[in-house]
């Protein structure tokens, strides 16, 4: 199970590198149309927390530190695919729904099962000899 949760947490660092940069940096021929969407400031703030959400997905559990910031980050996800889904329905973009909807449903197993089942634990300090 530690090796699916490892596998889905890579996954999903993956999506949000992905989606955080486009929205930080977007492509000449979208940045019109996100910006009337969105607002430039709205559009950095989500990029730029998604990009820092790659790091909660990833640095706490590698180094074994402050491993509390993966559920965490995890929720702060979760907050944004639902908002996400309900922004897609809203617009009626069905497709962009049913995904933001599907990632949803992995980022709340991924948080269950890292907050409750299968934790990171902190690295353990070593005592001095004596």
């Amino acid at each position: 199970m530690n090796i699916i949760l490892w596998i889905l947490q890579v996954l999903l660092a993956a999506q949000f590198l992905q989606h955080g940069l486009i929205m930080v940096f977007p492509p000449k021929e979208y940045i019109e149309i996100m910006n009337a969407t969105l607002g430039v400031g709205f559009r950095y703030f989500i990029g730029i927390t998604e990009l820092l959400a790659v790091v909660g997905l990833i640095l706490p559990s590698v180094l074994r530190i402050y491993t509390w910031l993966l559920p965490l980050t995890l929720a702060g996800l979760l907050i944004v695919s639902v908002s996400a889904t309900a922004y897609h329905l809203f617009r009626g973009e069905t497709g962009s729904a049913i995904y933001t909807a599907v990632l949803s449903i992995i980022i709340t197993f991924v948080t269950y099962m890292r907050w409750k089942v299968k934790p990171i634990l902190p690295r353990q300090r070593t005592q001095p000899s004596s």
